[in-house]
């Protein structure tokens, strides 16, 4: 085993946001779970995580189990737990600034409005850790709230579960070759 990578989806905890725009990061975890075959449902941390390994490290997925907006507690503790540092972490979350079906990834950054990212930033006192964003878009009819913890509409689902399927390779790409090739490969071409 030469070393150890958590990745960590954001969302909310209750029946009532699954399938929500919002639990996009959920949603790459369990993605990456189906992939990999590591389930997903021991509690600790304050989250629900599982372990497994791919190229030759082990990796441990999270989804913190409070709000979006309080979830760096259980992202510090299970990193502490672990002894791991900020370079070993990427967080997955939905983006509003992206258009549905598009992602990006990047090795560091602000929190750009993200509640979630500002309190995993805030709680860990850096961001110098991968991020990857999946792309939700944005409603001009509706609050921000309400279109967020809406589901997508027809029309978007086939686009989210494309974006979805990518921000998992992504990941893995991460995972096997770094932040430089991961970006190198899925921020380009307009993807």
């Amino acid at each position: 085993m030469v070393g150890t990578k958590m990745v960590v989806g954001l969302g909310n905890p209750g029946r009532q946001y699954v399938g929500t725009r919002h639990n996009t990061g959920f949603r790459v975890i369990d993605a990456l779970a189906e992939t990999l075959g590591i389930e997903v449902r021991k509690r600790k941390f304050g989250a629900r995580f599982g372990s497994g390994e791919l190229a030759d490290k082990k990796l441990i997925l999270l989804k913190p189990w409070q709000f979006m907006n309080r979830s760096g507690q259980a992202v510090a503790t299970a990193l502490g737990f672990y002894k791991l540092g900020a370079n070993d972490l990427l967080v997955a979350t939905d983006d509003m600034a992206l258009e549905p079906g598009r992602i990006r990834i990047r090795a560091k950054g602000s929190a750009g409005g993200h509640n979630g990212l500002a309190d995993i930033i805030e709680k860990l006192g850096t961001n110098q850790f991968a991020r990857l964003r999946v792309g939700i878009g944005q409603s001009q009819d509706e609050w921000t709230v309400d279109y967020v913890l809406d589901r997508p509409t027809e029309s978007e689902k086939p686009l989210l579960d494309a974006a979805i399927a990518t921000a998992r390779d992504a990941v893995l790409c991460w995972i096997e070759s770094g932040i430089d090739e991961a970006m190198n490969e899925f921020n380009m071409n307009g993807r």
